[in-house]
């Protein structure tokens, strides 16, 4: 008797994975989709990839910008090569699965999306206004989701700054020295030109990340609204159940009643299981946790 399939297994990963594993994958799968049509447009001598290209990417140019407006989401799903989607995708990893643990993977979503349309809208208001740029408008273009994951990077490090990692030899990082030390490089490459356009939506991207945690501390939550717009699109391509309806008596409300209180308590017993694990991470690490706590967590993050 043969073990589940190869192709089983990444989509078994998938299903059961949280939100920053099904965003990498979206991103794989999308990168691989451009690279197969670069490969068609090599041997058969046309330009496939070229025209989807066109429709994906983040122009600077507004009036281009106004005739794709679908551009300021797609651009952060596109990479240009195998290594911008390698590091990319490496640094999400790093941070998104602490993110997971810290604020939930609905969270995580709505930080990535949100964090690269503000990078995509700095990138492209710089692009119009600062004279430095006004030769490239014409046909300067943006692309990768390296603005997403800087929001999502210091989302995390303004909510929970103490947060580490642990890396080969048992040596452990706090994740906020990573986020500065790349907020550094950014800021002393960016008069050199180079990538200029990938730097703004870095900072377009941090901006955002640091503003919606510091408001989500002062008990306002500006990722609610678009958190709830998701929802809404997810639930189109989920089956509608046939919900037959009961009619209630006196009973059947205490019933209810009793069912919603006992639902209340358990929320909030997990509510402190959870702050004690965190707890346990800020004093000793992630490496700490036992199997049960680490399910536990990852359970939890997919809410």
């Amino acid at each position: 008797m043969t073990g589940p399939s190869l192709k089983d297994k990444i989509v078994d990963l998938y299903k059961n994975g949280d939100a920053m594993i099904k965003l990498i994958f979206i991103n794989v799968a999308i990168f691989v989709f451009f690279w197969f049509l670069a490969l068609l447009d090599y041997l058969f001598k046309i330009n496939t990839a070229v025209g989807f290209e066109f429709y994906t990417i983040l122009p600077s140019n507004l009036s281009e910008f106004i005739k794709r407006p679908w551009t300021l989401f797609t651009y952060m799903f596109r990479h240009a090569d195998f290594g911008h989607i390698l590091w990319n995708m490496l640094f999400f990893y790093i941070f998104g699965r602490t993110f997971v643990t810290y604020l939930g993977g609905k969270r995580l979503l709505s930080t990535f999306i949100l964090s690269g349309i503000s990078g995509g809208l700095l990138y492209m208001i710089a692009y119009n206004v600062f004279p430095a740029f006004t030769d490239a408008v014409g046909f300067a273009t943006n692309r990768g989701a390296s603005g997403a994951i800087m929001g999502v990077a210091v989302a995390l490090v303004t909510y929970a700054p103490n947060a580490e990692i642990t890396l080969p030899f048992n040596l452990r990082v706090r994740l906020l020295w990573i986020v500065l030390f790349s907020i550094v490089k950014d800021l002393m490459f960016f008069p050199e030109g180079n990538n200029a356009g990938g730097l703004l939506a870095h900072f377009g991207g941090a901006i955002f990340g640091y503003v919606s945690i510091r408001q989500f501390q002062k008990g306002r939550d500006i990722t609610a609204g678009f958190g709830k717009f998701m929802d809404n699109i997810a639930n189109w391509f989920k089956p509608k159940s046939k919900i037959k309806k009961v009619y209630s008596n006196s009973k059947n409300s205490k019933s209810r009643s009793s069912d919603s209180k006992m639902k209340v308590v358990r929320s909030n017993k997990e509510q402190e299981e959870v702050n004690e694990i965190l707890d346990k991470i800020s004093r000793s690490g992630y490496e700490s946790l036992s199997k049960a706590e680490k399910d536990f967590l990852f359970k939890f993050g997919k809410d």
